[in-house]
């Protein structure tokens, strides 16, 4: 590969988009806090989110869209992801 070419960098297929029932933060059980102190920058969240939702530049997580899943907790290697139930804070 030549120096002067630049790396293709995937893009997610799809956006998420609210649905009849409206934003999935209306009835999730807990949503992710990240921890910018513990993160590494190591970008799995970002590659195992499967609703796209968290931003590659700053790890920050749209919410409006989360539907609680934890793969984004369970993934990172430093533990910087807290799963906090609705409500809680």
């Amino acid at each position: 590969m030549n120096t002067n070419e630049k790396k293709e960098i995937l893009q997610p297929v799809s956006m998420p988009v609210e649905g009849v029932a409206g934003f999935t933060s209306a009835w999730r059980s807990q949503w992710p806090k990240l921890d910018s102190e513990k993160c590494n920058g190591c970008l799995l969240c970002w590659i195992f989110c499967p609703e796209t939702l968290i931003s590659r530049e700053d790890r920050s997580i749209d919410l409006r869209y989360c539907k609680g899943c934890a793969v984004c907790a369970r993934e990172c290697p430093v533990n910087a992801i807290e799963m906090i139930r609705e409500g809680e804070e």
